[in-house]
């Protein structure tokens, strides 16, 4: 049974001092905490204000996009001289102005392709504020590998939904997946080098009070989360529904899915003096070779574009790089046009031509996670020498 704190009414004011008085609250807690936020919307703006105004000393800021006019409605840190600048880069610098006292480090990047995920390792939890299926299930897997809770918002016109997955039990955000959604997914990810504009034909629309209304709940829900020893009740494997149209709100429990494909937790995660600019591929696999057994593969957390190939020419050409990095102009045949397929691989085996290249020309992110397997038995490696460059001010 954890102590109940004891309230000191004679605190010295600060600009902490009313939220000392909550008898549980831990002010020096939430200086420590290390929380990840992706997505920079409606709701990403205000989860960021709300960690900023109570004090959360460490947040990692990650967008992949711009601030457009339209933005300026529904998002307190963005200003009308900010237009064209990236979001992740404008918040961050918003923060650190609302609140000198905490560390704000943003990554402009697609979170599916380019964010290492030894970033997930170093954070306490993750509050998601997305608007597409893919992200979210990126998500969700990178949790679950390293045993993060997942807080994640979704909302649309005056409705919104805030919900928690915290591994290793209960459901997970694919737990609450349908057919349908599986068939959505399938179609954005068979749509990778389709430019955004081709692909999204429409924008959500959303208001900044309901914007508010979940990303208070996501937020609410982290710093209990972060005070879980003082017992206090979470939504861990449920939903808060909101429905501004009739002011009402409930509480949807979820369901684990026995046969759900996310849940895996790395029961451990050795380090890596290496750097994915320096270390080359072969040295990688001869490294998991020594460590795991002579027949192990060296396996990548995500998937690798290593070419472009044109069926009606027959001419493939050689790509290293994250599917988020290839235009839709990049992806088509030079010589016909014609949208090419991408050769994809999520693994090293020994014979591939390009054994000499770095796993950054490849195209793993700096400070990412990689895998030595043989059938069943895995280990899993942390390139620890990227931590600096990936964590910025947080490292």
């Amino acid at each position: 049974m954890a102590k109940e704190p004891i309230l000191d009414i004679d605190l010295e004011e600060d600009r902490y001092h009313r939220l000392r008085l909550i008898p549980w609250w831990d002010q020096e807690r939430l200086a420590n905490a290390r929380v990840l936020v992706v997505g920079v919307g409606a709701l990403g703006n205000e989860i960021l204000k709300q960690l900023a105004l109570l004090g959360v000393g460490n947040i990692f800021v990650v967008d992949m996009d711009t601030i457009e006019e339209s933005n300026l409605t529904r998002a307190v840190l963005f200003r009308k001289k900010d237009e064209g600048q990236p979001k992740a880069t404008v918040a961050a610098r918003a923060l650190r102005e609302l609140n000198p006292d905490i560390n704000v480090q943003p990554f402009v990047g697609n979170i599916v392709y380019d964010l290492g995920e030894g970033v997930y390792n170093d954070v306490d939890i993750v509050l998601g504020s997305l608007d597409n299926r893919e992200a979210r299930v990126a998500i969700n897997q990178s949790c679950w590998h390293l045993g993060k809770p997942f807080v994640d918002g979704a909302i649309e016109i005056i409705q919104g939904v805030a919900r928690m997955f915290t591994p290793p039990d209960g459901p997970c955000y694919e737990c609450t997946m349908g057919e349908r959604d599986y068939e959505l997914l399938s179609i954005r990810r068979s749509c990778a080098l389709l430019s955004k504009d081709d692909l999204v034909l429409g924008k959500v629309p959303t208001t900044p009070t309901t914007a508010a209304v979940i990303a208070g709940i996501q937020t609410q829900e982290a710093i209990k989360w972060l005070h879980r020893d003082r017992e206090m009740p979470l939504l861990s494997g449920k939903g808060f529904v909101f429905n501004g149209f009739s002011t009402d709100s409930y509480i949807v429990e979820y369901q684990r899915r026995a046969d759900c494909p996310a849940h895996y937790t790395m029961p451990s995660l050795e380090e890596w003096d290496e750097s994915v600019a320096k270390i080359i591929a072969g040295e990688a696999l001869e490294l998991v070779k020594e460590a795991v057994s002579p027949q192990a593969v060296l396996e990548f957390e995500r998937e690798i574009c290593t070419g472009l190939y044109c069926p009606n020419c027959d001419e493939n050409e050689e790509v290293f790089r994250s599917l988020g990095k290839i235009s839709e102009r990049e992806g088509r045949c030079p010589h016909c046009g014609e949208l090419r397929d991408p050769q994809l691989t999520h693994a090293i085996y020994g014979e591939e031509t390009y054994l000499d290249k770095t796993l950054a020309e490849i195209g793993l992110p700096p400070y990412d996670i990689v895998t030595g397997r043989d059938g069943t038995n895995m280990q899993h490696f942390l390139l620890a020498a990227d931590r600096q460059e990936a964590l910025g001010c947080m490292a």
